[in-house]
């Protein structure tokens, strides 16, 4: 167990952290399956710069990778783009 105040302020604030990290990721994982699951290309199109724009904000806070976010979205991109 931590020893001095700043250390268990460091493990309430990681908590917290992970805690809002994980909610975002998992929002967006389902934002990412629901687009993938989308059949009609104007409702897809209209999804995608949300998606995007949660992706580039995972990226940024380096919840994933600034690469990974890339993939996706062009993954996504290719993806209506077949419709």
């Amino acid at each position: 167990m931590a020893n001095h105040k700043s250390a268990l302020k460091r493990i309430r604030q990681t908590a917290t952290r992970t805690l809002r990290n994980k909610y975002q990721h998992k929002t967006t994982r389902n934002a990412i399956k629901a687009l993938r699951g989308a059949t009609d290309k104007k409702e897809a199109t209209a999804m995608l710069p949300k998606v995007s724009s949660m992706l580039d904000k995972l990226a940024k806070r380096n919840i994933i990778h600034d690469n990974k976010a890339a993939n996706v979205k062009s993954k996504l991109t290719k993806h209506i783009a077949s419709l």
